[in-house]
């Protein structure tokens, strides 16, 4: 069931639908490193986080990382790769670690509440607890159509359950399964299984541009890497598959890097792609690895907003590190078109890409004085909309210290407990 949408691509693609994605309306966590209770509510399709270094901007990053590494890695490796519940579970803290989301399939559909709770044994982590809730009917209530718990549970299955369908009981493999990643796989439980796509589907960069000079071995690629090592293969794939789309990313990248002229991806005799870059007015290309940072980043940047089959949700972090803060504000009006197509989150501190940015658009996080983060948006503060009406910007509204949060420079909040 979808809902088709028009494309805001300015150019080749104009008018061109793409499914609606499923919107996650609120993020819940307890327990995570410094986010000890942390709750973000009514989720724009554009969300972005701004704050200081340390004050939890990437660790909320990290938890969309964590619940797609689950996903699609297993739970028993996203959890080693964070060195388990010494370095997971926040300071002092007792009990599992919790992430809940909201998030419909469709607009017109009902609100799901997945809840996932993890614990750890002796033997490694658990999933202690994990539920799928919704509402049928305007004067229905709340119920659980999955519930598991240590690996036993039920599921009610069926393409709109009902609370009294039947419910089928269940035993998984290992406690460490994720029920809604384990079932997901059948076609009798749709709803467990578009909730597998939607989180397998997240696309979280942390876009590197010495990654992008590599050489890789040929042959196109629908995705950039989470890296963006395979930079060449995906140029490769768009040219063969989608030229108007690369010709109009490259269009926009020309307006983005002054006498930048061409990109291209050329077969070397062992079967490797080099990237060539051209600028005017010289003749030849320059090899990718002398390129400028500014430049591989932008591109970078381009392809996962203009990806012509776009992931559901899309995670970028602090895209203003190696880009002119000149470029920034720009990059903001291009997240927002992009928002059209895919859900984004984005971190940042830069008040450069603070000032193309909507006030309900953006969250501020700061650690108060226990040491843990809080996090507030910024359109429920009435000075600054104030502030904003009478034309001022909000990156430097966030430099100045008018975001009713203490000092930006700062990583804990003396003003808020």
């Amino acid at each position: 069931m979808y809902l088709e949408q028009p494309s805001n691509i300015n150019g080749p693609g104009r008018g061109e639908s793409f499914p609606v994605p499923p919107r996650i309306e609120s993020l819940r966590v307890q327990n995570y490193r410094v986010l000890r209770n942390l709750e973000l509510k009514q989720l724009s399709p554009l969300s972005v986080l701004l704050g200081p270094n340390g004050s939890g901007k990437s660790t909320v990053f990290d938890v969309f990382a964590f619940l797609s590494e689950c996903f699609t890695v297993g739970l028993r490796r996203a959890w080693d790769r964070r060195n388990r519940f010494k370095e997971l579970r926040s300071r002092g803290a007792e009990g599992p670690i919790v992430i809940e989301l909201k998030y419909r399939e469709q607009p017109d559909l009902p609100l799901i509440t997945y809840h996932l709770a993890i614990d750890e044994t002796r033997r490694g982590p658990v999933v202690a607890e994990e539920w799928l809730r919704w509402t049928r009917g305007r004067q229905g209530r709340p119920f659980k159509f999955l519930e598991f718990n240590n690996g036993e549970g039920h599921v009610i299955s069926g393409e709109l359950p009902e609370v009294n369908d039947e419910r089928i009981d269940s035993t998984l493999e290992s406690p460490d399964l994720l029920a809604v990643n384990t079932l997901g796989q059948f076609k009798d439980h749709p709803r467990a299984s578009a909730l597998r796509r939607f989180i397998s589907g997240w696309y979280l960069s942390y876009l590197s541009a010495d990654s992008t000079r590599g050489v890789p071995e040929s042959g196109p690629q629908e995705r950039l890497s989470q890296a963006g090592d395979n930079l060449p293969n995906v140029i490769q794939y768009l040219k063969e598959q989608y030229p108007a789309h690369l010709e109009h990313i490259l269009q926009v990248l020309a307006e983005r890097i002054p006498r930048l002229e061409s990109v291209n991806a050329g077969l070397l005799a062992d079967g490797r792609l080099l990237l060539r870059i051209k600028d005017a007015p010289f003749s030849e290309p320059i090899l990718a690895k002398f390129a400028s940072d500014g430049t591989l980043k932008m591109l970078a940047y381009l392809i996962v907003l203009y990806d012509p089959d776009p992931p559901p949700l899309v995670g970028i972090e602090e895209p203003e590190n190696q880009l002119h803060p000149r470029l920034l504000q720009a990059l903001a009006e291009e997240c927002r078109q992009a928002a059209s197509r895919s859900q984004l989150l984005v971190t940042t501190h830069s008040p450069f890409f603070v000032d193309g940015l909507h006030a309900e658009e953006l969250w501020v996080l700061y650690r108060t004085n226990d040491g843990f983060a809080k996090i507030m948006r910024v359109s429920k503060m009435d000075s600054v909309r104030a502030f904003v009406n009478e034309g001022a910007k909000l990156g430097d509204l966030w430099m100045e210290g008018f975001f009713e949060v203490g000092d930006p420079l700062a990583t804990s909040s003396q003003s808020r407990n």
